[in-house]
């Protein structure tokens, strides 16, 4: 997600004077500050952080907070070490140097194949729709990504697919961001017809969190666009804590499953929040109750500012295997982490 310094439009109103779907609405009544988000759960303004630090309105300036207010009934009233509530709050410790951490993580700008194009694996290209997000995950491992640059949408898709369609190995398009479905419907009609006009292209994918932190993107107008792509489609969908589903989130996977989407959860392992075998357990277990099949665990991307969720790699390798003792196979997601330069994730 892009910092304030560079801040991105919310999505645009419907043409013609009529009154935008719900979900922009309900986008534009986020929670934007600090102190209003911690006096709808009841909770004072300092002393939330474990090691003592209390909120950063310096890290909010940087990067800032943004959560819908679905996602924040969803946290616990009084519980200043909700799972939730961390996964969004800016804290003092994101101020923190931390030597290893850094701004690109895992290489975005070294990848880059064409405007918005972002090429790290064989037969599968990134494109950027854009830089906008209906949360802002204190962890993002893009928070400093240059969207006003590199966002494909900017140039109304052209260079982007024409980087795509240059390429005959590339048989994969992933949407990504920001999140892509944080575009209006129309606007991802006119990506994705650019992108039949691509023959080597089988498959499409999509990276999104906005089924779960905004369900009520999943749509009429969404499920109709998705169930008409004339490819297979993908959903990996982000959710790091079982608590993050609720019947609203049910319903929207249901509505993608009905059309025709395979959905995939993909979680980051994050100190505070999920870091035991109970909350990784209680995570695939909920998310295969709502139709979304357990795909990655991702050891933390080392970005500046996340240094405080970060869990040790011999410690991420112990709760695995506790996880895999503990359910079916395929309820286990794989353990990876990024590494700019690999083929792939890297298993751990």
């Amino acid at each position: 997600m892009i910092p304030a310094a560079h801040p991105l439009p919310h999505p645009a109103p419907a043409q013609g004077g009529a009154a935008p779907p719900r979900w922009q609405a309900l986008w534009r009544e986020a929670v934007r500050d600090p102190r209003e988000l911690l006096a709808l759960l009841g909770l004072p303004c300092d002393g939330l952080d474990p090691d003592g630090a209390g909120i950063s309105y310096d890290a909010a300036a940087q990067f800032p907070l943004r959560v819908p207010r679905g996602f924040v009934a969803r946290m616990r009233h009084g519980d200043p070490a909700d799972p939730l509530l961390r996964q969004v709050l800016p804290l003092d410790a994101e101020l923190r140097p931390m030597p290893g951490f850094g701004l690109d993580a895992v290489g975005d700008g070294a990848a880059k194949a064409g405007h918005g194009v972002i090429r790290k694996y064989r037969g599968r290209a990134l494109l950027i729709a854009t830089g906008s997000c209906a949360v802002n995950c204190r962890y993002c491992f893009r928070r400093h990504f240059p969207y006003a640059e590199e966002t494909a949408a900017a140039a109304g898709w052209r260079e982007s697919v024409a980087a795509i369609a240059a390429d005959p190995d590339i048989d994969e398009v992933i949407l990504s961001g920001g999140d892509p479905w944080s575009l209006a419907t129309p606007k991802l009609a006119e990506l994705t017809d650019a992108l039949k006009a691509v023959p080597h292209l089988k498959r499409l994918r999509v990276h999104t969190r906005l089924p779960v932190v905004l369900p009520e993107r999943v749509d009429a107008a969404l499920t109709a666009w998705l169930a008409a792509l004339p490819w297979p489609v993908a959903v990996v969908l982000h959710a790091n804590h079982a608590n993050e589903f609720d019947a609203s989130v049910d319903a929207a996977m249901q509505r993608l499953r009905a059309a025709g989407a395979t959905l995939l959860n993909q979680a980051v392992l994050l100190r505070g929040v999920n870091d035991s075998v109970e909350a990784l357990a209680a995570l695939s277990e909920r998310s295969h109750a709502a139709g979304v099949l357990p795909y990655y665990l991702h050891q933390l991307d080392r970005v500046q500012g996340a240094a405080h969720f970060e869990v040790a790699d011999e410690d991420a390798r112990a709760l695995h295997r506790a996880l895999a003792a503990r359910l079916s196979g395929y309820l286990v997601p794989k353990l990876v982490r990024e590494v700019a330069g690999d083929p792939g994730k890297r298993p751990l």
